[in-house]
C-alpha cells in the first residue's frame, strides 16, 4: 500500500492571495520608553521570524486595547518588556504568510484573526507579527480584516467573563459595568445570548444601543446612582474598578449574598478581595486566555449574525498617537481599529 503526502487542505477563493516572501525590514510603531501617546512613533525594525508552531502573519489591521495605552505609560505588562524600543499591541487581523508545514491548519494564504504573544514577542502594531498556532482562527468570512481585528481580546475576554467565570444561564441576573465599551459590548451580547437578565452601566447616548445589543435595562452611570436602582443580582461584572470612585465597593452592595464579584481591570482595587468577603460574597480577578478554538466559535456566531462587533473609529498605522489618545479620552463605543496595510 502506497502513502501519499499530505497537502494542506486548499484555500478558499477569498484566500487565494497572492503572498510574498517577507522583506527584511517592516515598519512598526514603537515605543523608546514609557510615556505619554506621543511616545509611539514609527520606525523600520527587522521582520521577526517565527520558531516551531508559530506563524508568521502580515497584518492587515490591528485592534486597540486598553492594556496597551496602560503598557505604554509604564504599567500593564510594562515590566515584561524585554527590551526597548517595544511595539505594542495584541489583537491583529491578517494573512498568513508562513506557516510551521504545509498540512498546518492555517497554510500560507489564509485570512486569520487573533492574539499576539505581546510582550514576550514583538505586538502587532507592525506589518508582520508572529503568533502562536493555539492564538489563531480563521477570519470570520461576513468581516472585513479592520471589522475582525477589533474582536479577539475584547471577545475572549467577555467570552470568559461571561461563559466560563459567570456560566450565564436563563434567568440569571448579571450587571455589567461600562458596557458600551470593547468588552463590555460583548459582553452584553453572550451574556442574553444564554438567556441571562442582563443590566448595564453606561452613558445616555449608548443607552438604546445596548438594548439593540440585549441589555434588559441600562442605566445612565451619569444620571443615576445604579445601586440605587437596580436590585439584586446574581453577578457584577466591573469593568470599571474602585479607580477615580467607588464603583467596586458599590456593586458589592447590590449582589446577593453568595454572589459572585469579578474584577478585571488589573490593578484598580487591590482590596477587593477582602471587601467582598466582609460583604458575603464571592469574588475573583480575571485574566484573558488567548484560545483560538473558542475565538473560532466566537467567528461562528459573529458569521451567524448572533454577534457583532462595532467598529467606532480607525485610524492608519501612522496615526497610534492620536488613537490612543482618544482611547484615553474613555468616550469610545465598541473598539478603535489601526490600519496597518492594504487587503
Amino acid at each position: 500500500m502506497r502513502f501519499r503526502p499530505l497537502r494542506s487542505a486548499p484555500a478558499s477563493d477569498a484566500e487565494r492571495i497572492a503572498v510574498a516572501d517577507p522583506p527584511k525590514l517592516m515598519t512598526a510603531v514603537v515605543f523608546d520608553r514609557p510615556g505619554g501617546a506621543a511616545a509611539l512613533h514609527a520606525a523600520s525594525i527587522p521582520v521577526p521570524t517565527p520558531v516551531l508552531s508559530e506563524v508568521l502573519v502580515r497584518v492587515v489591521a490591528a485592534g486597540i486595547n486598553p492594556i496597551d495605552a496602560k503598557t505604554r505609560v509604564g504599567a500593564g505588562v510594562s515590566a515584561q518588556i524585554p527590551s526597548y524600543p517595544s511595539t505594542l499591541g495584541f489583537d491583529f487581523s491578517g494573512i498568513v504568510v508562513k506557516s510551521p508545514f504545509e498540512a498546518h491548519p492555517f497554510p500560507v494564504g489564509t485570512s486569520v484573526f487573533g492574539m499576539a504573544a505581546f510582550p514576550r514577542t514583538g505586538g502587532t502594531y507592525a506589518e508582520y507579527a508572529v503568533v502562536p498556532s493555539l492564538s489563531l482562527a480563521r477570519k470570520p468570512a461576513s468581516l472585513s480584516h479592520v471589522e475582525a481585528a477589533g474582536v479577539p481580546l475584547a471577545a475572549l475576554t467577555a467570552w470568559g467573563l461571561v461563559v466560563e467565570t459567570a456560566r450565564a444561564h436563563e434567568g440569571q441576573r448579571i450587571l455589567i459595568h461600562a458596557g458600551s465599551g470593547g468588552v463590555g459590548h460583548f459582553a452584553v451580547q453572550f451574556a442574553a445570548y444564554f438567556g441571562a437578565h442582563v443590566t448595564a452601566t453606561a452613558s445616555g447616548r449608548n443607552a438604546s444601543w445596548l438594548r439593540e445589543l440585549g441589555a434588559s435595562v441600562v442605566i445612565d452611570h451619569t444620571a443615576t446612582a445604579f445601586d440605587e436602582v437596580v436590585g439584586s443580582v446574581d453577578v457584577v461584572l466591573d469593568l470599571v474598578g474602585n479607580t477615580g470612585g467607588d464603583v467596586g465597593t458599590r456593586s458589592l452592595r447590590v449582589l446577593r449574598p453568595g454572589g459572585l464579584y469579578v474584577l478585571v481591570p488589573t490593578g484598580s482595587w487591590p482590596g477587593y478581595a477582602d471587601a467582598a468577603a466582609e460583604a458575603g460574597v464571592r469574588s475573583t480577578s480575571f485574566k484573558v486566555t488567548p484560545d483560538g478554538g473558542v475565538l473560532a466559535t466566537v467567528g461562528r456566531l459573529l458569521d451567524s449574525g448572533a454577534v457583532q462587533v462595532y467598529i467606532d473609529r480607525v485610524f492608519d498605522l501612522a496615526d497610534a498617537a492620536d488613537a490612543h489618545r482618544q482611547l484615553e479620552d474613555g468616550h469610545t463605543r465598541g473598539k478603535l481599529v489601526l490600519r496597518v496595510s492594504d487587503d
